[in-house]
């Protein structure tokens, strides 16, 4: 079996084109790429191999892979090596309400819910007034480790009022969708959500967890779920492998703001929030 991909022979790095060296060799790589000679999880030569095959600087070297990194074709694994990257999983979670399990089974992939945690808590100040209820109050508090394939991508952590659902307490979810279970347990149904994304990096723990370096960035949403009648139903948080799932919307041109519907008031009207 072969160590590394195969690089043109043929291929050469134009000194006299005004084209920069970096670029005309991120265009090679994205074009083996995304044609499939070079394929998922196979390895790259060493930057200090690729400077001797193409007769280029180490910096130009660093560059490239670096931005193909930034942009998902290539990952790095320490002390291993670069390899061409998984293609991203494209998640609905910003345009539509179908929970993770519901939007990754309904495209064919298997879903695996390790639960870390699955108990009856008393909610703190912050959780309480997230869901509406009195400080203190009990809340059933889910943690799982979100799988597909086999692969670790989602760590989250849900928090429900348990008066609204007090079986779920007892529910095995190791591979159950959630909101289908509430929903046809209680006929309780999401109606409308708020959610927040942000970038963040992995700690310690969650790098384990996630298989990723510590530091790795991940994508950080946070999440409060309404019944129709505004009662909020679920707090949720979640960290999403930011080389393996890329977010997706459709957006639609709205010429009033009053056409934009409900935005909270510290959205600063543009769906933008700007961190103190």
């Amino acid at each position: 079996m072969k160590k590394y991909v195969d690089f043109d022979k043929n291929l050469n790095i134009d000194k006299n084109s005004e084209i920069p060296y970096y670029y005309q060799l991120k265009k090679y790589i994205i074009n083996e790429i995304e044609s499939s000679h070079w394929k998922p999880g196979e390895q790259v030569l060493p930057e200090v191999k690729v400077c001797e095959l193409l007769d280029i600087s180490r910096t130009v070297v660093r560059q490239t892979f670096q931005e193909l990194v930034n942009e998902g074709y290539l990952i790095k694994k320490k002390a291993k090596g670069t390899f061409i990257a998984e293609p991203k999983i494209s998640e609905n979670l910003i345009q539509s309400l179908m929970g993770f399990y519901e939007d990754m089974t309904a495209r064919g992939y298997k879903v695996e819910n390790d639960i870390l945690m699955h108990e009856k808590t008393s909610a703190p100040e912050k959780i309480a007034k997230f869901l509406k209820i009195e400080n203190g109050a009990d809340i059933i508090v889910i943690r799982r480790l979100r799988k597909i394939n086999g692969e670790p991508i989602v760590l989250d952590k849900t928090h429900i009022p348990y008066n609204l659902c007090p079986e779920l307490l007892n529910e095995n979810l190791y591979n159950k969708s959630l909101y289908s279970y509430i929903e046809g347990k209680y006929n309780l149904r999401i109606d409308k959500c708020v959610r927040y994304i942000e970038a963040t990096l992995a700690t310690e723990e969650e790098s384990k967890l996630l298989n990723v370096s510590k530091g790795a960035p991940l994508l950080f949403i946070e999440s409060i779920g309404y019944l129709d009648n505004g009662i909020p139903l679920e707090y949720y948080v979640a960290l999403h492998r930011g080389d393996r799932i890329r977010m997706v919307t459709e957006l639609k041109r709205v010429k009033h703001f009053n056409n934009i519907g409900s935005i909270p008031p510290d959205s600063n009207l543009s769906g933008i929030l700007v961190k103190e």
